[in-house]
């Protein structure tokens, strides 16, 4: 195996995973960010940036991330055959 090979194989000196585990690896990237982002944005908008913001922002990140990767894996089925129902292929 050559170099170029090598890189392409692993990512930050890690091997990649196989393409069969992506079905749950993007939902977990994505409720992952998005979670971390809003809860951001609604505690700041809650609590300011008070003394005990990051504390606060943690335990809300937390708990909606919980329930926001499940529900993100239950509901990516519907949302794909609503995105084909409403986008031409081609």
């Amino acid at each position: 195996m050559n170099a170029t090979e090598n890189r392409t194989k692993t990512f930050l000196g890690v091997r990649k995973l196989p393409s069969r585990y992506s079905g749950v690896v993007m939902p977990l990237l994505l409720s992952f960010l998005m979670t971390f982002i809003v809860s951001f944005i609604s505690t700041w908008r809650g609590v300011g940036l008070s003394p005990d913001f990051a504390r606060i922002w943690f335990g809300a990140w937390a708990l909606s991330w919980v329930v926001a990767f499940p529900v993100l894996l239950a509901v990516l089925p519907l949302v794909r055959r609503a995105t084909a129902a409403i986008v031409e292929v081609g």
